[in-house]
C-alpha cells in the first residue's frame, strides 16, 4: 500500500510540471525518482531520511543545484564510489572490500586518502549533515555481521572526524545483514557488503534556501 501510494503521488507530481521550466522539472523528477527507487529497492534508512529532509518548491530546487556541484566533487574525490543524487540529497556507496580488509574493521591504508579527500569536500560544503551506515550480506553469523557492520561505520566516521569533519554533522547507523540491497545470490552477494553515506541540507541551508540567499 505504501509503494502504490508513493507511486501514485510521483505520477501526479508529473503530470502537473508542464507550467515548470527545466530545471525546476528536473528537481521534481530527481524526487520523484528517488522516492520510487528508495520504496522498490532500498530498505535502507538512507532513502528514508533523504526524503524526509526534502523540502521542496524553488527552496529545493536551490538545494538541489547545490547538491549537483557537492556531488560532482565527491566523485572527483572517491573515483571507486557509486554517488548519486536522490531528490535533494546525495547518496554514497562504497564497497565494504575496497576500504576494509575481509572481517575487519581496520580501514586500508589506500582508502584512507581517498577518505581524507572526501572529508575536504565535506569541510567545503559545511552546511549539510552526513549520516553513515553500514551493511553486510547473509554469510556468517547474524550477531557477528550486525557487529561488523556497526565497527565498519564507525571506523569511517572517526576517520572523517580525524581529517576535521565536525562530528555534530555524523549520524552513525549500522544494519548488518537485515537490509540487501540486491539478492544475496552469488551474483550479488558482495553488492551488499557495504557502507552507505547520505548527505542531506542542515537546518541553516534550508532556511539560507527558503530566503532565497543559497
Amino acid at each position: 500500500m505504501k509503494k502504490l501510494l508513493v507511486i501514485t503521488l510521483a505520477l501526479s507530481l508529473m503530470t502537473g510540471c508542464a507550467s515548470l521550466n527545466k530545471q525546476q522539472k528536473g528537481t521534481m523528477a530527481g524526487a520523484a525518482g528517488g522516492a520510487l527507487l528508495g520504496a522498490a529497492v532500498s530498505k535502507g534508512s538512507v532513502w528514508g531520511i533523504l526524503a524526509g529532509a526534502a523540502v521542496g518548491g524553488t527552496a529545493g530546487n536551490l538545494i538541489g543545484k547545490s547538491m549537483d556541484k557537492q556531488a560532482q566533487d565527491i566523485s572527483q574525490a572517491i573515483p571507486t564510489a557509486e554517488v548519486n543524487r536522490v531528490g535533494e540529497g546525495i547518496n554514497v556507496t562504497f564497497d565494504s572490500s575496497v576500504a576494509f580488509k575481509i572481517n575487519s574493521a581496520n580501514l586500508n591504508a589506500d582508502y584512507k586518502q581517498d577518505l581524507a579527500d572526501l572529508a575536504g569536500v565535506f569541510k567545503s560544503y559545511p552546511d549539510t549533515n552526513i549520516l553513515i551506515e553500514g551493511h553486510t550480506d547473509d554469510s556468517g553469523a547474524a550477531e557477528y555481521n550486525m557487529s561488523l557492520s556497526q565497527k565498519r561505520a564507525q571506523a569511517v566516521s572517526n576517520y572523517l572526524v580525524s581529517q576535521g569533519v565536525s562530528s555534530s554533522r555524523l549520524t552513525v547507523k549500522w544494519y548488518g545483514e537485515t537490509q540487501p540491497k540486491y539478492p544475496n545470490d552469488d551474483e550479488n552477494r558482495a553488492k551488499n557488503r557495504r557502507v552507505e553515506l547520505g548527505i542531506y541540507a542542515n537546518d541553516e541551508m534550508k532556511s539560507n534556501a527558503q530566503a532565497g540567499k543559497l
